[in-house]
């Protein structure tokens, strides 16, 4: 799951959430610096990671796209998988995408001193080109893609994945429709135990 998914799956909690979203910039027990709230958020990131990477119906999507993209296949779904989280947006939350978005950006920004370096030095050209809302069109996919592939140095050409998305556009659907019902299950018990 990319940013999207992460954010969504937190509910309310204002620390679960910045902590599911700053996780991938915490690396092994650095995260027992931050609140016990955060800290959860980054356990859970890990949590929902490992079941996503390891679930059959996400290895069916990584599968059509490892022959081109090797070990970012992943990374890729990841995207994909925020981009029908958007696209069908209002068959998961009552809240439009957009209000959700924003509302997002500004806890950012009220907890901008929390947020580690990269995120800091990334998240003015998140607001910016609004990644998180552009996620629900191919043209916004694209764009992703394109940013992901320069911060890779070009070397598997990611941008050119959109190809894929379009081509397998139903069948990518229908493994994000089976699969993200059971990740909100599992995130739901996750919490629980938190």
């Amino acid at each position: 799951m990319n940013f999207l998914a992460h954010i969504y799956l937190s509910g309310d909690d204002e620390e679960l959430i910045l902590g599911n979203f700053i996780a991938d910039s915490i690396k092994g027990k650095k995260y027992l610096s931050f609140p016990p709230g955060v800290q959860k958020g980054i356990l859970l990131h890990r949590r929902i990671d490992h079941f996503t990477d390891t679930h059959p119906i996400v290895r069916k999507s990584s599968s059509k796209l490892h022959k081109n993209y090797s070990h970012y296949a992943g990374v890729i779904v990841d995207v994909f998988y925020d981009h029908f989280l958007a696209s069908k947006w209002d068959e998961y939350s009552r809240i439009p995408l957009e209000n959700f978005v924003a509302d997002f950006y500004k806890l950012l920004q009220k907890n901008y001193d929390l947020l580690p370096a990269p995120i800091q030095n990334f998240l003015p050209y998140m607001v910016a080109e609004n990644w998180l809302l552009s996620y629900a069109n191919i043209p916004g996919i694209s764009r992703i893609l394109y940013q992901m592939n320069i911060r890779t140095k070009n070397i598997v050409q990611m941008d050119r994945a959109v190809n894929e998305l379009q081509e397998h556009y139903q069948e990518f659907e229908q493994e994000f429709t089976g699969f993200f019902p059971l990740l909100e299950n599992y995130t739901a018990e996750r919490i629980k135990l938190l």
